[in-house]
């Protein structure tokens, strides 16, 4: 069998009412935090956490995935 292993992990982060929240697409990780580099120190410790122990290939994923992270962003109003 020629099982091809994912070499990242996508991520989303948008933002809510008072935090930022980031959710793992492939893997069931959902952290927040106050700011944007919060939440994304958040997210790797979060990542990092789940996978501890797993046999990453039983997961779909090759060895040492990286985070691959969208934002969702609102437009800046442009006043003229």
């Amino acid at each position: 069998m020629n099982e091809t292993l994912q070499h990242t992990i996508k991520a989303f982060i948008r933002k809510g009412e008072k935090y930022y929240v980031a959710e793992c697409l492939e893997i069931p990780v959902v952290t927040q935090g106050k700011t944007i580099d919060e939440v994304v120190t958040n997210l790797r410790d979060a990542v990092a956490l789940h996978l501890a122990g797993e046999n990453l290939a039983e997961l779909g994923l090759a060895a040492n995935p990286t985070l691959i992270i969208t934002m969702e962003l609102e437009p800046l109003s442009i006043v003229a």
